[in-house]
C-alpha cells in the first residue's frame, strides 16, 4: 500500500483502529485460488500484499464514504420507522387503546404457550417494559399525574419502542392487521412487510455500532419481490448479488417512501453521495449490490 504521509496515516489509524479499517482495505489485497481440501469448488486465499496502486488514502475516503452512507440509511430508517408506528396505533388503537398488551388483539402464534416458557409476546412485553422504564419523554410524568397505574394508550406507548421492538411486534400482529399496514405503506403482500422491516433493523444495528456498511453481506436477507409484485422493483427479482446486499435494502427504503414520504428527496441525496464513491479499480459500488444503471431506474426518479 502506498502511504505519502505516514504521520498521518498514523493519526488516522490511532482516531479509528487498525482492525475497524482493515476492513475497508481487505478488498483491495490480493487473492488467488487455492485448492478446496474437500474437493469442492476452489476456494479463494486472500494474500497479505495489495493490488497495485492501492494507497491509504483510498482507504480513508472509502472510510469516509460508508460513514456518510450510514448517516444516509439511517435518516430514511427513521421516516419508515416513524411511519408505520403511527399507522399500526391507528390500526390497534381503533380496537383498544392497549391492544399491545392484549393477547385476544395479536395473532395466536405470538401468544400461544409452548412447553419453551414465555410466550414471544411475553418476550416482547419484557423489552417493551425495559424500554418503558428508560424513556425520558416529557408526557410521561404529565400522563402518570393524571392517569396514576394506568397503562400508556398505543398511541403514546409507539414513542417507547425502538426500531427492533417494532419489528418484534410486527411479526406478532393479526395478519389483517399486517394486510392493512402494508397496503398503507404501499407494499402489496404482508409477508413482504414482515420481512423488509426485519431486514431494515438488521441494518440499522449495523448503522447504529458504526459498523462497515457498504459492501458487507446482509445478515437478514429481504425476501425478493416477485415479477409483477411492484413494477419499481421488478429489476431485484432475479438479481441474486442485489438481494444479498445493501441495495435490497436501499430499494426496500425508497419504494415505502414513495409511499409514507413522497416528498422526500432521499433518493435524490442517495444518488449523489454514491456518485462520491472512491475511484480505484479494484472496488465498485456494484459490492454492495447497486446494478449498473440504478439511478436511472424509475425506482429511484
Amino acid at each position: 500500500m502506498q502511504i505519502t504521509d505516514p504521520a498521518a496515516a498514523e493519526r488516522c489509524l490511532r482516531r479509528i483502529g487498525y482492525y475497524r479499517l482493515s476492513g475497508y482495505w481487505y478488498p483491495l489485497r490480493k487473492s488467488q485460488s487455492v485448492p478446496n481440501p474437500t474437493g469442492g469448488k476452489p476456494l479463494i486465499e486472500v494474500l497479505d500484499d495489495f493490488r497495485p496502486g492501492t494507497t491509504f488514502s483510498q482507504v480513508g475516503d472509502l472510510y469516509v464514504f460508508d460513514k456518510r452512507l450510514r448517516l444516509l440509511i439511517l435518516d430514511a430508517l427513521e421516516r419508515i420507522e416513524v411511519g408505520l408506528k403511527v399507522r399500526i396505533a391507528d390500526i390497534l388503537g381503533q380496537r383498544s387503546p392497549t391492544a399491545y398488551l392484549e393477547p385476544a388483539q395479536l395473532h395466536g402464534n405470538f401468544s400461544r404457550k409452548t412447553t419453551r416458557g414465555a410466550t414471544e409476546h411475553e418476550k416482547w412485553l419484557a423489552r417493551y417494559r425495559r424500554l418503558e422504564v428508560q424513556s425520558k419523554e416529557d408526557f410521561v410524568g404529565p400522563f402518570l399525574k393524571n392517569h396514576p397505574h394506568a397503562e400508556f394508550p398505543i398511541w403514546m406507548a409507539i414513542e417507547f419502542w425502538d426500531f427492533g421492538a417494532l419489528s418484534f411486534f410486527l411479526s406478532g400482529m393479526k395478519v389483517p392487521d399486517r394486510s392493512q399496514l402494508a397496503s398503507a405503506v404501499g407494499v402489496s403482500r404482508e409477508q413482504l412487510l414482515v420481512s423488509w422491516v426485519r431486514a431494515m433493523n438488521s441494518v440499522r444495528n449495523t448503522c447504529a455500532h458504526h459498523s462497515r456498511l457498504w459492501n458487507r453481506a446482509l445478515a437478514d436477507n429481504p425476501s425478493p419481490p416477485r415479477v409483477g409484485d411492484h413494477p419499481f422493483l421488478d429489476h431485484l427479482a432475479n438479481d441474486t448479488n442485489a438481494q444479498t446486499r445493501l441495495y435490497a435494502v436501499a430499494a426496500a427504503l425508497q419504494f415505502m417512501l414513495r409511499t409514507i414520504h413522497p416528498t422526500s428527496s432521499w433518493a435524490g441525496r442517495l444518488k449523489q453521495h454514491c456518485s462520491t464513491f472512491p475511484q480505484s479499480p479494484h472496488i465498485q459500488l456494484r459490492q454492495a449490490g447497486f446494478p449498473p444503471g440504478w439511478e436511472g431506474l424509475p425506482l429511484w426518479a
